[in-house]
């Protein structure tokens, strides 16, 4: 079916239809519909030209952009008095997920509370904890096998809680209980593809040309043979190849990253439409925070490698107008897991925007080589290059995620330091597999490749810094060093610009989960090791004095009460990277108000005497003792913040 002739199908305008009937606008008062009018004529202004321009050229399809335009309307229509007035509250603000204040937490909903509502019946912990960014991890409707899934990233329904978790009227519930503690949700928009049960790709493998067009069906093999050449596999181990084929077809279809994943294709503009509806409707449930997932693959071409096209920056700048149209309060987190010089420009830029935040993936790998070589050299170069960014380029920093720890690190670098990728990728697995000497870590290897040697990385903080190798050896003094680790850790994550995230479980050094074994739908995937179920028996040991728990718990409640209180944390604080002559010392230096930190930790096993770059006094944040000195002892892996 060419494109022309799909504009005008009746399933098109039948799809049409069915969306504009579900976001039918609310009735309200004349004078307050003219005022709301206003507002969305003021915002639409001041986006049209370019928001049309950019969609002509890559669509040339007027009839398409003006839907577009009628069901923005429409979903502005329906967006609820609530989220408007918080849509301008934070427009107001202006950037107000940059604030210190911030914190986050990720989590998957049933491993934490079941469900949905019991989500709600743990807000008050989470307000404890000092979280006020929750990101969910995928709850969208998945395959119920759950081996056809992907932890959730094969989505059946993008208007479809899982059942097991609740409805949409649960989660727009809870956002508005979140809302009212000041709290923020996160979610997963999964933009690249679909799960094969998903109803599009049900009809395109029932024949139907209308939902054909919006995957890539390919019977030619010279076509896939030059896939396979210019592209690379996104999970050579685990998921080889780029098709998958279907005998009832007789074709292929695109599967870049699992069989049952269908890659959509954004050539047709009626997947962009489509799936904008599906992103304004998970808005106006009250999603605040839409984390755009595998971003550099959106857009295919035949003849390239089909990563980071010029066309898939068309497509975020567009969505961030639409946003800045429909609901402005919303924020767009890109998942960019590339190399550094790749993963800035879906920034855009300062006039012409595309995400509001992007994961420091790198800043986290490299964190954690810093760990097992005891050497911050290639931290320090890579921090020093995120403080040269524009202030407004916002990241969020995590330590860990639900996913596996990949060791993408500058080896162009490392190697001028006699570090080789191969032999330095095996020795970071040892490292962290407990198998190297003085190494307390422990964990498990994931996608890992026989043939290469290479492999990633999974477990949770608390056990890669040495928790649960010192509690199941009932070593005391071990124990001292690992929480003392766990917690210096914290405290640079903290330290550095952007939003800080942790994983559920870490605030209470939950250690890893090896029930996943005995799973037969979890255990060939050991990233299930760190995505255990949240262990509630410890936030009772929280309240117990000397606990490892109580420990871990009250030192990050200080640091993030510190970070909250102290203007050297705001965003736009000027941020520097000390080079101090021993490589192991981390050093970041933040100005603000006219006064500095000096953020100082110790990547070694031995303490350390650090020189201060001038005798004069200085108040340590954490006792608020003040004093004049020239030297301090720094702990081996400890940390001081002190303020000048």
């Amino acid at each position: 079916m060419t494109e022309k002739a799909s504009r005008k199908s009746p399933a098109k305008r039948a799809a049409a239809r069915r969306t504009r009937k579900a976001v039918a606008a609310p009735r309200v008062g004349g004078a307050e519909r003219v005022r709301a009018d206003v507002v969305f004529q003021e915002r639409l202004a001041r986006h049209h030209d370019e928001l049309r321009w950019l969609y002509m050229e890559l669509y040339d399809n007027g009839d398409m952009f003006a839907e577009l335009l009628d069901q923005m309307r429409a979903y502005y229509d329906a967006r609820s008095e609530r989220l408007r007035a918080l849509d301008a509250e934070r427009e107001a603000a202006g950037e107000w997920y940059r604030s210190r204040d911030m914190l986050g937490m990720q989590m998957y909903i049933d491993n934490f509370a079941g469900n949905i509502k019991g989500m709600e019946d743990r807000l008050d912990y989470l307000e404890r904890v000092g979280v006020n960014y929750l990101h969910l991890m995928p709850f969208l409707d998945t395959p119920a096998d759950r081996s056809r899934s992907d932890g959730g990233y094969a989505v059946k329904d993008f208007r479809r809680v899982k059942p097991e978790l609740g409805t949409m009227e649960d989660l727009a519930h809870l956002a508005g209980k979140c809302h009212e503690r000041g709290i923020s949700l996160c979610m997963d928009f999964v933009m690249n593809h679909t799960s094969e049960e998903h109803e599009w790709a049900r009809r395109a493998r029932a024949g139907e040309g209308e939902y054909m067009s919006r995957y890539f069906f390919e019977g030619n093999q010279a076509v896939i043979d030059q896939y396979t050449r210019d592209v690379p596999q996104v999970f050579p181990t685990t998921a080889p190849g780029h098709f998958t084929y279907l005998p009832e077809l007789g074709q292929s279809v695109m599967t870049q990253f699992y069989p049952y994943q269908w890659d959509l294709n954004y050539r047709n503009p009626r997947v962009f439409n489509e799936m904008m509806y599906n992103f304004l409707y998970l808005a106006n449930q009250g999603m605040d925070i839409i984390r755009i997932d595998a971003v550099p693959y959106i857009w295919k071409q035949l003849g390239t490698n089909c990563r980071n096209l010029p066309q898939v920056h068309t497509i975020v700048r567009m969505m961030r107008m639409i946003g800045e149209i429909v609901c402005p309060g919303i924020v767009l987190l890109g998942e960019v897991v590339m190399a550094p010089v790749e993963v800035v420009p879906y920034f855009g830029t300062v006039e012409k925007p595309e995400c509001h935040m992007l994961y420091n993936v790198t800043t986290m790998a490299t964190t954690w080589n810093s760990v097992a070589c005891r050497d911050t050299r290639l931290l320090r170069s890579q921090l020093d290059a995120v403080c040269g960014l524009p202030s407004q380029y916002t990241f969020l920093n995590y330590l860990r995620c639900h996913d596996d720890i990949g060791w993408g690190l500058d080896y162009a670098t490392l190697s001028t330091w006699g570090m080789e990728e191969v032999p330095h990728k095996r020795y970071l697995n040892d490292y962290f597999q407990g198998r190297v000497p003085g190494s307390t870590s422990r964990g498990e290897l994931y996608n890992a490749d026989p043939v290469t040697g290479d492999a990633r990385f999974c477990a949770t903080t608390a056990s890669m810094c040495g928790i649960e190798a010192a509690g199941f050896e009932g070593d005391e003094e071990a124990m001292e060093v690992a929480i003392r680790k766990d917690v210096m850790l914290h405290a640079y994550l903290l330290a550095q610009s952007g939003l800080p995230i942790i994983y559920s479980g870490d605030e209470v050094a939950q250690v890893n989960d090896y029930a996943y074994r005995d799973d037969p739908e979890k255990a060939d995937d050991s990233r299930y090791i760190h995505r255990g179920r949240f262990d509630w028996s410890l936030v009772d040991r929280v309240d117990e004095k000397g606990s490892v728990q109580e420990r871990i718990f009250d030192a990050l409640g200080e640091l993030e009460a510190i970070r909250r209180r102290e203007d050297v944390f705001d965003a736009d604080a000027e941020v520097g990277i000390v080079d101090y002559s021993d490589p192991s010392i981390l050093w970041i230096r933040r100005s603000a108000g006219g006064r500095t930190l000096n953020a100082v930790f110790n990547f070694c096993d031995a303490e350390k005497t650090v020189w201060m770059p001038a005798c004069a006094e200085y108040t340590n944040l954490l006792t608020g003792e003040t004093m004049g000195f020239e030297t301090f002892q720094l702990p081996a892996w400890g940390f001081v913040w002190y303020l000048a």
